[in-house]
């Protein structure tokens, strides 16, 4: 039997914090991938963008960026909790 809490049950934080570990964690990943590869499948300008402040291989660029995918993921779950309780009355 299934024991999660229904969606509408879902809270702020800890959703807040499970996206946004998984957007820092995909940063990362792909900061390392584009140091393995060569330039043409290198994923930062798909990245800087998104990201303000993002510059490929600057220490500030590099921690910009991971603050803004960090943020994003508080910016989903801020966004998504109140509307899902809204859809789920």
């Amino acid at each position: 039997m299934d024991k999660s809490p229904p969606l509408a049950m879902v809270r702020v934080i800890p959703l807040g914090l499970t996206l946004s570990s998984f957007l820092l964690v995909t940063y990362v990943l792909c900061i390392l991938f584009g140091l393995l590869v060569p330039d043409i499948f290198r994923m930062h300008e798909a990245w800087a963008p998104l990201l303000p402040g993002f510059e490929w291989l600057t220490p500030q660029g590099v921690l910009f960026g991971a603050i803004g995918a960090y943020g994003y993921g508080w910016y989903i779950a801020v966004l998504i909790v109140p509307i899902s309780r809204i859809f789920n009355r």
